[in-house]
């Protein structure tokens, strides 16, 4: 997968299109991530001993991985990225800016 967790991403469609966040977690055999504070989602929980009053929480829904880029501050916008090098020296290397990432 292109994005890892802790990356900056930018959305690049549905209705959090423009947004951006950090990847809280992937979930690669599905190709989804989830970013922090897009596509939030409110979730009902109902009533357990633990949780007497019930209530409600706002939860991010995953996305998939191909709607996301990663946000590069020298291009100020979202890249495609490439892999350059070999074995465990591998990086990540913004197309356009040449910006490298962990």
């Amino acid at each position: 997968m292109h994005v890892k967790k802790g990356d900056e991403v930018v959305v690049l469609a549905g209705n959090a299109k423009g947004q951006r966040g950090k990847v809280l977690r992937t979930m690669s055999s599905e190709r989804l991530v989830v970013v922090e504070g897009v596509n939030v989602r409110t979730k009902i929980l109902p009533k357990t001993p633990k949780n007497p009053q019930g209530g409600t929480v706002d939860r991010e829904v995953p996305v998939a991985a191909s709607n996301v880029l990663l946000w590069s501050e020298k291009a100020g916008k979202g890249v495609r990225t490439r892999v350059e090098g070999e074995g465990a020296a591998k990086t990540r290397v913004g197309i356009p800016c040449g910006t490298q990432f962990k």
